[in-house]
């Protein structure tokens, strides 16, 4: 009795598998809808210690503050204590006034000029507050030189000082037409590499990797990029195949990352901003007129528009206390 078999088979589907049916015997047969909906994004797929990388998470702080961090505190009790003093050491009274001094520079339209000083002066103090002089080859510029001319022997030796690396920050962007946002996403790409390479900037090396930064971010950010050859025109002595190499290691050695969340770039843009008062490199600021409050006031309600259109106005909250005040203008301007 035990040896007997069935000769029965059912003719209705079995099923053998999630997300997978057995038809008539057949070989199973994904569905199709189901697996592609359970791809993950690769901007999604994040590291287990994505909290403490700085150029992933929007509450970790970035690394150029931890670098400068005593120039910062250094500088800021300095500014305290001279906004509060004269000449002579007596306390001083602030007068109040009608007019308002605001700057251009706001975290949707930064000021070019001033964020490629800050953005400067953080790769300053990398290379400065360095921790080890770790080098990889396709950044070395003893083995992958920018220029014809030949690497001095002790070139290692010097950090480069910040009105150097601004120069040749300001030519790569003013050459290429880059923007001032473009500059915000290079230092997230550079600490991205630096935190996913495990290594910092070097004499040798920070030419090279804010070179490769830029050329990542122009290609991100830009509707229009730059091509590899336009950088070999502004940079003679590269040539296009080198400039393929640098990219092609960056992109591996950020895993291919090239996310930015708008918080992260938020949190760059005000620490920058932290740093610049700590150094005295200030935004620059003019009076208040007409015609830019009216263009303040434009860019606000325009950006009050597609909030709404987007549907992301769940969740927002906006100050009441002006609107009970008899005034002829139409909407609040949002100074920042």
């Amino acid at each position: 009795m035990g040896n007997k078999t069935s000769c029965c088979v059912s003719g209705s589907p079995q099923v053998t598998r999630k997300n997978s049916v057995r038809v008539n015997n057949h070989q199973p047969i994904p569905k199709k809808e189901e697996s592609i909906s359970n791809l993950q994004h690769i901007s999604e797929r994040e590291p287990d210690d994505w909290t403490s990388d700085p150029s992933l998470h929007p509450t970790a702080g970035p690394l150029f503050m931890e670098r400068s961090k005593a120039a910062i505190q250094g500088g800021l009790e300095r500014r305290r204590s001279q906004s509060h003093l004269s000449r002579d050491g007596t306390l001083k009274k602030s007068n109040s006034c009608s007019t308002i001094y605001v700057d251009d520079s706001t975290v949707s339209q930064p000021n070019l000029k001033s964020t490629i000083k800050c953005v400067t002066l953080a790769i300053y103090y990398h290379v400065k507050n360095r921790t080890s002089s770790r080098v990889i080859d396709i950044f070395d510029e003893r083995t992958h030189p920018l220029t014809r001319d030949p690497v001095p022997a002790d070139y290692e030796r010097h950090n480069p000082e910040h009105r150097h690396i601004y120069k040749f920050v300001r030519t790569l962007f003013s050459a290429a037409q880059l923007t001032a946002e473009c500059a915000i996403i290079t230092l997230v790409y550079l600490e991205r590499l630096l935190t996913y390479a495990e290594l910092d900037l070097t004499p040798v090396t920070w030419r090279r990797v804010v070179l490769g930064a830029i050329l990542l971010a122009s290609k991100v950010w830009d509707d229009q990029a730059v091509w590899n050859v336009d950088y070999c025109q502004i940079l003679r002595d590269i040539t296009v195949e080198d400039m393929n190499e640098l990219e092609r290691h960056f992109l591996e050695f950020l895993q291919f990352n090239i996310n930015i969340p708008s918080s992260v770039y938020a949190k760059y843009y005000f620490d920058l901003r932290t740093l610049a008062e700590a150094n005295e490199l200030n935004f620059p600021c003019e009076p208040l007129t007409k015609e830019k409050a009216t263009k303040l006031e434009a860019m606000s309600r325009m950006c009050e528009d597609k909030i709404t259109s987007d549907g992301l106005q769940i969740g927002l909250k906006r100050s009441n206390s002006m609107d009970n005040v008899n005034v002829s203008r139409r909407s609040i301007a949002i100074l920042s």
